[in-house]
């Protein structure tokens, strides 16, 4: 069956591109100003030396700092956004090295700065800090800074750190290019009995597959490839371990843990509340692939058929203003000051809808300070692309309230909070779909959109969490990890998120070696704790209403102003306990309850 023919750019309306230049207004404006930025490079140097002079010398170098990377932001942001419309045209291709390697110049012209406010006399810093006027705005930077010093070495020590940096990623590098590059999948049958390639891109694709066949295949090929490299793939992984557990060592932190958690402001209890509450509620997980695998109508369920689809595919299709209908609707709980600016996304050219020739795939919510934010989908009209929908513009609005509300260095929300205004609209989009629609193939399919996200977002990156803490330990006892032990502890981790209702089997122990966030060490935690927030803040507006509403946009205006759990908190989240996890995984046992019923 032949294949639809992808639109080209210019045959899409412009009412469905973004107004790209409300941004840079043209090309010939980037290059311009990509002229001008580059000619202020070297004045960063004018302030070496300067630092500790005077709170004036100090503003004065901070706002100059500011400003040339807002301005590097704004290019950098264009030049790569203009790429995303059309991959293949070599003019932004250029524009977005072009910008990239100023910038590169611009922070190694700007790395003086660290090191001389560290070796500021402490008092003297804190009296500037505490002045009135501009300062106050860096008042949260700088505080962050001094939180390091205890962290900080000496001048000598660090400037051998610095040079030695280069190598910090070899592992990660290495991976990557091995991963995404290097690495040779065999070829499997596909459902209609075709020779096709897997790959890393296409796996999920076929494990998602109807066909149990497909799925065996596509498991057991992957495996072995990956089973193959064990070894090789163990000593990359050793070389990530040992790189955190030298830092973490030298620079007097507690842990490999410490130092990452400490470098965001996150307390450890939160990482090991997540892990103790899930273990808590692993019965709910073992309930979950019971009605898998009566569902699926197997005798015996195994580990490739973890993303075969549980419900019929509900054959509905929405047109894309049926969609921003949808969604308004879903979110009017949040009031109409809320409404108001996803309006202004939907009609003001923030959002790029369609798929076109060249396009960048997936979607994703970006923009930089001073201008609207922006939204690139790939429109299809199914229900998936209406929660892409609502979930790219909690992250748009997020950062529109927090642009609008906040300085360009107290602005940008930290990874720990950025899921959390995206999954709060999806958890309110599947409460309005599940109220409107009493037809039980609807319902079975919605539910198990939603228990998706559970076993995917809070079991998974859980169990993940939970594997990175136990290797790092081991690698901050000095301990190499051999290919079999990694196997082994990923193994038993396995077998302890999914029990007894499902057949591991062997070759999931390879499945760490796959993970690129594993060479990003504890980010994923952050994915199973931004969920459970959403969860958590999603029940309380829908049963509070207008105060719980206040309350959220407070945070949402908050930017990167206070640490990511203060900011939870004022939502009226604590992550620094138990509840919210327990709270999201109450609503987990709750549509679990549903769907056994209409699974009857």
């Amino acid at each position: 069956m032949e294949e639809k023919k992808l639109a080209l750019r210019e045959e899409i309306d412009d009412k469905f591109k973004w107004k790209i230049e409300d941004m840079v207004e043209s090309d010939e404006a980037f290059e311009k100003s990509l002229e001008e930025l580059k000619g202020k490079v070297s004045k960063f140097k004018d302030f070496k030396g300067t630092l500790g002079e005077s709170r004036e010398s100090l503003l004065a170098y901070l706002k100059f700092d500011d400003e040339f990377f807002c301005e590097g932001e704004r290019l950098y942001v264009y030049a790569n956004q203009k790429l995303h419309e059309d991959l293949s045209v070599s003019k932004y291709q250029k524009y977005a090295g072009d910008i990239q390697n100023v910038l590169v110049m611009a922070y190694s012209e700007d790395s003086f700065a660290r090191p001389e406010l560290l070796s500021m006399d402490e008092k003297t810093l804190r009296e500037y800090m505490e002045g009135d006027g501009d300062i106050k705005i860096y008042h949260k930077l700088l505080s962050d800074l001094l939180d390091e010093k205890e962290h900080v070495l000496s001048f000598e020590c660090e400037e051998i750190l610095a040079k030695a940096g280069r190598f910090d990623n070899a592992g990660q590098d290495i991976y990557s290019m091995f991963n995404g590059a290097d690495i040779d999948f065999p070829e499997i049958k596909d459902e209609n009995g075709d020779s096709v390639k897997l790959s890393n891109g296409r796996y999920v694709k076929y494990l998602e597959s109807t066909n149990r066949e497909v799925r065996k295949e596509a498991f057991a090929a992957m495996y072995k490839t990956y089973g193959a490299l064990n070894n090789t793939i163990a000593a990359m992984f050793n070389s990530s371990l040992s790189k955190s557990a030298f830092y973490s060592d030298v620079r007097k932190y507690k842990s490999s843990r410490d130092m990452y958690l400490t470098g965001n402001h996150i307390p450890e209890e939160v990482y090991d509340n997540l892990i103790d509450v899930v273990h808590e509620k692993m019965p709910l997980m073992y309930k979950y692939l019971e009605l898998r695998k009566k569902a699926l109508n197997l005798s015996e369920l195994h580990m490739y058929d973890l993303y075969a689809p549980m419900a019929a595919n509900v054959d509905n299709s929405y047109s894309y203003d049926e969609a921003k209908d949808i969604v308004k609707d879903a979110l009017s709980v949040m009031g109409d000051e809320y409404i108001s600016h996803l309006e202004a996304g939907f009609n003001d050219g923030w959002i790029d809808v369609y798929e076109n020739k060249g396009k960048r795939s997936g979607a994703y919510s970006w923009g930089c300070y001073g201008v609207h934010p922006y939204v690139l989908l790939n429109y299809s009209g199914n229900l998936n692309s209406v929660f892409t929908l609502a979930h790219e513009m909690g992250h748009a609005i997020h950062t529109y309230y927090s642009n609008e509300n906040q300085e360009y260095i107290n602005a940008s929300y930290k990874i720990f909070v950025a899921e959390v205004a995206s999954t709060c609209n999806e958890a309110l989009l599947i409460n309005y779909l599940l109220n409107k629609t009493t037809d039980k193939n609807e319902r079975i399919f919605l539910i198990n959109y939603f228990l998706e996200q559970f076993k995917g977002t809070l079991y998974r990156q859980t169990m993940f969490a939970e594997f990175e803490k136990i290797v790092h330990e081991k690698a901050d006892q000095g301990l190499t990890l051999t290919a079999d032990e990694l196997n082994e502890i990923y193994y038993d981790l396995n077998k302890l998120y999914f029990g007894d209702g499902i057949v591991i089997d062997d070759d999931i122990k390879y499945e760490w070696s796959r993970i690129p966030h594993f060479y990003n060490a504890f980010y994923v935690y952050q994915y199973a704790t931004g969920f459970s927030a959403a969860i958590a803040l999603s029940k309380k507006i829908l049963n509070e209403g207008e105060s719980a509403v206040e309350d959220y946009k407070k945070f949402l205006k908050g930017g990167c102003s206070k640490d990511p759990i203060d900011l939870l908190k004022i939502a009226g989240v604590d992550m620094g306990k138990k509840e919210p996890v327990i709270e999201a995984l109450n609503l987990f046992e709750e549509l679990l309850d549903e769907m056994e019923e209409l699974l009857k």
